[in-house]
């Protein structure tokens, strides 16, 4: 933690405690006064996801209403949703990290920018498109769906950049690669977010849309996407720690992990205004990677997100992330980056099948005794393996699910 970090903590501390709102109950009975380190600051309490859920409308809103200009709000498709209020000052620290992580990737005012993200309280589409005019660059407000209007507007326009989900990139690289457009189009750089995504479909958009693509981060309750950003060099993702701070916890205990070490990504907002958060988990697993950037960057680097702690699913008494499976498909020749897991529970125990899209001229049988194998000696449990073929499993515009557990 560095001095500029610690004022800035103390700074928001001593204003939340004085709110008549969330963290003034939180933290009912602490001292803030006694946070003189980054010692002590460990000592505070974590921010969860439920605690905001239960702040719901507007509990975490931390300045008078006429302060505030904007809200947004996480999907709620798993609960209650999570308000976030947003400052004008808010709106131009988002936009101006934004800003850095085109800068980042190489983009200047030249550039046109293709946005696809959602709109509206999701904080994607506005995200990509305040960092993009910020930087001068022409935008292209497509907001997600309707491909062919996509592919005509990247065309006609001649977008230099593509702002995505991985799921959508690929599906907009499959339908240009089968149209036979590849040669209409012009660009140049390809910005990815919202999920996690393997190497296999990385190089698979790379390749069909002619980009070097680049990884963003972020979350609706830390602003939104634009919090962090890979390079040129493609070893992790460069973290704007002048507006937030980052820990890596072990999920289980709540200990820091030190450089190096993987475990969930924990951050604390140090400019906030609208609805400043203190320690908050992310549910995100990352670790920082040690030394410096060959970009000479002097921002610090976190990994490309490896999973969720809350996308694990527990077979067999086997703990089964998403990132494990593309993992192990990266390894074997002929699969392809789409793959979906079945879980059902029949005749009194669970079976998984794993749906994998194949190479045309792959040998089948045993390509599915590869995979078999596979499966039980790095993760663990055995599974049934299906080969289906290219564009088979469904494509999606915004995220795409992975594993489906049909069992309750």
């Amino acid at each position: 933690m560095k001095q500029e970090q610690l004022h800035l903590i103390q700074k928001v501390l001593n204003h939340v405690v004085q709110c008549d709102g969330f963290y003034q109950k939180k933290y009912e009975g602490i001292s803030v006064c006694d946070i003189q380190s980054k010692a002590d600051f460990k000592k505070l309490p974590f921010t969860t996801k439920d605690e905001l859920r239960d702040a719901y409308p507007l509990g975490l809103q931390a300045v008078p209403d006429d302060k505030i200009v904007r809200i947004h709000s996480s999907s709620g498709t798993t609960g209650t949703p999570v308000i976030i209020p947003y400052t004008q000052q808010d709106i131009m620290d988002w936009a101006i990290m934004f800003k850095r992580c085109y800068e980042t990737a190489g983009m200047t005012s030249l550039d046109r920018v293709q946005i696809t993200p959602g709109y509206g309280l999701w904080t994607a589409g506005i995200g990509f498109q305040n960092g993009a005019e910020l930087l001068g660059a022409m935008t292209i407000p497509m907001g997600p769906g309707n491909t062919d209007k996509q592919i005509q507007m990247m065309i006609d326009l001649k977008s230099t950049v593509l702002c995505a989900t991985s799921s959508y990139a690929l599906l907009l690289a499959e339908e240009i690669t089968k149209r036979g457009l590849k040669d209409h189009i012009h660009l140049k750089k390809g910005v990815i977010g919202s999920e996690r995504w393997g190497e296999k479909m990385r190089r698979r958009i790379a390749n069909e849309l002619g980009v070097q693509l680049y990884d963003i981060y972020g979350l609706t309750e830390i602003y939104g996407p634009g919090i962090a950003m890979s390079c040129d060099y493609e070893c992790g993702m460069h973290c704007w720690e002048d507006y937030l701070y980052f820990e890596i916890i072990d999920p289980l205990t709540g200990r820091v992990l030190p450089e190096g070490e993987s475990g969930e990504l924990v951050i604390t907002t140090l400019k906030k205004e609208g609805a400043p958060l203190i320690r908050y988990r992310t549910h995100d697993l990352s670790r920082f990677i040690p030394g410096e950037c060959s970009c000479g960057s002097p921002y610090r680097r976190i990994d490309t997100i490896i999973g969720r702690t809350d996308d694990m699913v527990k077979v067999r008494g086997v703990n089964i992330f998403p990132g494990q499976v593309e993992d192990l498909l990266k390894t074997i020749e002929g699969t392809s980056s789409e793959y979906q897991v079945m879980i059902d529970h029949l005749e009194g125990k669970d079976i998984v099948n794993l749906y994998v899209e194949t190479e045309p001229s792959c040998d089948k049988k045993a390509l599915e005794q590869d995979i078999k194998h596979a499966f039980k000696s790095k993760i663990g449990i055995t599974i049934v393996p299906h080969l289906v073929a290219m564009g088979e499993l469904p494509r999606s515009e915004k995220k795409s699910k992975r594993i489906f557990d049909n069992r309750y």
